[in-house]
């Protein structure tokens, strides 16, 4: 069946193709970046963790015998006294 002139010629449907894939192109991105977004949020909130903490570090010294015990504790409140919680260090 011929259209003769009243259907939609090429450049309707290269135009039409464009935005389709535009359409979806920014609809998927859009998707990706509310799950990356809310994803950020939850990480911020996570103490980052590099290695041992430093009363970790003491108690692994005490354990070798390096120190003795009266230095681990008077090392432990200074520590416990002046070292800031995880996560608060930004």
């Amino acid at each position: 069946m011929m259209y003769n002139g009243y259907g939609m010629g090429g450049w309707g449907m290269i135009l039409m193709t464009v935005s389709s894939v535009l359409f979806w192109a920014a609809a998927i991105a859009g998707v990706v970046a509310v799950v990356r977004y809310t994803g950020r949020d939850a990480q911020r909130n996570q103490p980052v963790m590099h290695g041992p903490t430093p009363q970790q570090t003491l108690a692994a010294r005490f354990a070798r015998g390096d120190i003795d015990e009266e230095q681990y504790t008077r090392d432990l409140q200074v520590l416990s006294a002046t070292a800031p919680p995880y996560g608060h260090g930004d």
